[in-house]
């Protein structure tokens, strides 16, 4: 299945239970793509990270798409779940319907409404979708503007508006983790969410290939997205060009275009989301606290950041950077630690500590401390020889050693990012109790 078909189905069905297939979030950590893995999955591209973070939409309606006037001088009433047909019918079985549009736009009138708000040039190769099918609307090109052959992709899509999806899509993410030139998110007038994003298919930049989106998301629930390659593929295909054709000037344009309302109209409004089982609302983000624990072993850092229940930070003691990341959340049934390498301390905490080469970059060494608590709370710590995954490396051994990653691990402070907020209670790393102005720098 193409990953248009997988964006589809995973915004069709949010809240509904899709399937996990691919790692999310850059690299962010394996423990946070495992707990995010279903909500991340629709803002993954291809596999790249931010990649298809993308096909999402970000954005701001214009005119008629967000009630203003539309073709002809009609004015746009809110949006109404269309009556819908079954994409798949419930068979003997039991399996549930997918509520579709009825069909009012179909795969032709799609590839049309896309071909017009192009600045000339043509399209090849289309593959498309109408609103009657199980998997939404969408549209796959090939652009070619006469500089250069391009992949081009447009989804439509109905989502909750305040649900994690929509902020997902939307939302730049962490610069530092996904390698992008540039990314921002703008708030419309009426209320809609846009996010331009410049970036690669791959965070490591292993080939050349660019992927630049927009993704728009209105208060209606209606969600446009549109990306681009410098490339007629975006993957395994050489670059054609050096940038993507379209500016982010187009793409906002092509996004919020009141073109695609007749086919959002058409498709069913997406259900509220819930927060998926086990997953825990945290107290503070990681990131912080990572920096506040840090704080004790009196290396300068670098830089810091994070989202959630992921934190990293970049030591720098004089003799090389070397970056320091943190996965803290509260597993679930199948994740223990097992294996012949594995410890169990006097308080039933399981505990791996692993020594070797980068995943990224083998001339890279990493150091890794895992644990898992007995009330399920799941700690990965790991330090590298250099200032990113990727590399290059900057130095023969991380500026940490394994018994400060161990301490780091074992902290008591990652608890209350696991469960529901509250009152985050004051720090007490391995230095002792930090001072609440570590924080505040953070």
């Amino acid at each position: 299945m193409s990953f248009e078909d997988e964006l589809g189905a995973a915004l069709r069905r949010a809240g509904d239970g899709f399937t996990p297939d691919r790692p999310s979030l850059v690299d962010a950590g394996e423990l946070r793509g495992r707990r995010l893995l279903a909500r991340r999955r629709a803002t993954l591209t291809g596999g790249s990270v931010l990649a298809l973070a993308l096909v999402a939409l970000a954005g701001a309606w214009s005119g008629g798409l967000l009630g203003g006037p539309v073709a002809g001088g009609a004015a746009a009433g809110p949006p109404t779940p269309a009556a819908g047909r079954s994409g798949s019918g419930a068979g003997d079985g039991g399996e549930k319907t997918v509520p579709t549009g009825t069909g009012a736009v179909g795969a032709d009138l799609m590839v049309a409404k896309l071909r017009a708000l192009l600045p000339g040039g043509s399209l090849a190769d289309t593959t498309a979708r109408g609103t009657e099918h199980e998997l939404g609307p969408l549209v796959h090109a090939v652009y070619d503007d006469g500089k250069g052959a391009a992949a081009l992709s447009l989804v439509l899509a109905r989502v909750d508006p305040q649900g994690a999806t929509a902020r997902d899509q939307t939302g730049c993410g962490d610069k530092e983790l996904q390698g992008y030139d540039d990314c921002r998110t703008e708030q419309l007038a009426d209320g809609s969410r846009l996010m331009l994003y410049q970036g690669y298919e791959y965070p490591d930049r292993r080939v050349d290939t660019r992927t630049w989106r927009a993704v728009l998301v209105t208060p209606q629930g209606f969600m446009v997205s549109a990306a681009e390659w410098n490339s007629p593929a975006e993957k395994g295909a050489p670059v054609t060009r050096a940038v993507p054709p379209l500016t982010t000037a187009q793409l906002k344009d092509l996004v919020t275009s009141p073109t695609w309302l007749p086919a959002l109209n058409d498709l069913p409004a997406a259900a509220p989301e819930e927060p998926h089982p086990g997953e825990g609302t945290p107290g503070r983000p990681a990131g912080p606290v990572l920096v506040g624990l840090l704080a004790g072993y009196g290396i300068p850092v670098a830089s810091s950041g994070g989202e959630d229940d992921y934190g990293y930070a970049v030591l720098d003691d004089g003799r090389g950077r070397s970056l320091v990341q943190v996965n803290a959340e509260r597993a679930g049934p199948g994740t223990e630690l097992t294996g012949d390498e594995v410890i169990t301390l006097p308080d039933g905490t399981r505990m791996r500590i692993r020594q070797g080469p980068g995943e990224k970059d083998p001339g890279v060494v990493r150091w890794t401390v895992e644990t898992r608590r007995a009330n399920g709370v799941r700690v990965t710590v790991s330090a590298f020889g250099a200032a990113g995954q990727y590399g290059p490396a900057t130095r023969t051994a991380p500026a940490l050693t394994v018994e400060q990653l161990k301490e780091l691990a074992l902290a008591p402070d990652w608890s209350p990012l696991t469960g529901p907020a509250g009152p985050a209670p004051p720090l007490t790393g391995p230095g002792g109790p930090v001072p609440a102005a570590h924080l505040a720098s953070a």
